[in-house]
Parts: structure tokens; C-alpha cells; sequence
């Protein structure tokens, strides 16, 4: 089964709508990487700074080849001189980083349970 990467964002107040807009300008290149599944970007609702950025892959080793691959570091070079060109400084609204803070929690698949057809 598939395997879980959830990068949790720690997102101080105010900079939320930057780090989604960033996302929703991301480069884009995961989308083609051999074995990708999918990604969703979670908000927080309960009043907590943390965001999700939840991905799956067929494999440990399909993860592992895209973070070592030119596409990933082409994507997070795209991101970093987005950020730098929004203006300087760190910050909401000034550039730099949109979060302060990351870890990634990283999980098997053992179950999956989908909607039911008809």
C-alpha cells in the first residue's frame, strides 16, 4: 500500500493567506514524479498555527526519488525566489518565510476504506 508524508507547517497568525497563496503558485512539478498519488494542503480549523501538507506515494522509495530528484530542487528554488521577490525582510506581507517552523511525519498506508459506487 501507499505510503504518508505530512509536512506540518508552523504558522504564525496572520501569515496563513500567504503560505496558501504560495501553494496555489507552487511550481507544480510533484504532479509528474513517478509514483505520486496526490497532495492536499489541510488549514487549520481549531485555532492551532499548524498547517498539513499532506502527500502519498506508491512507495518509501518513490518519496525518496523525488526529494533527490533536479524537479524537486528546482521547486523549492521557485519558491524560495517567489518569496524573495514579494519583497524582503521575513514575515506576513515581507517576504521570507510564510512559516516558522517545519517537521515531517511520515506513515504506511495499512487501510483504506473509499465511498461505495451507486
Amino acid at each position: 500500500m501507499s505510503v504518508v508524508k505530512i509536512n506540518v507547517l508552523t504558522v504564525p497568525e496572520g501569515n496563513g493567506a500567504e503560505l496558501e497563496k504560495r501553494f496555489a503558485h507552487r511550481a507544480g512539478l510533484v504532479e509528474g514524479s513517478a509514483g505520486f498519488e496526490g497532495f492536499e494542503l489541510l488549514r487549520p480549523t481549531d485555532g492551532t498555527e499548524k498547517y498539513l501538507v499532506y502527500t502519498r506515494w506508491r512507495s518509501e522509495e518513490d518519496f525518496e526519488n523525488w526529494t533527490k530528484s533536479a524537479a524537486f530542487v528546482q521547486g523549492h528554488a521557485k519558491a524560495a525566489a517567489d518569496a524573495q521577490a514579494a519583497g524582503h525582510g521575513h514575515g506576513h506581507g515581507h517576504g521570507g518565510p510564510a512559516s516558522t517552523a517545519a517537521e515531517l511525519w511520515a506513515f504506511e498506508v495499512i487501510q483504506k476504506v473509499e465511498p461505495k459506487e451507486g
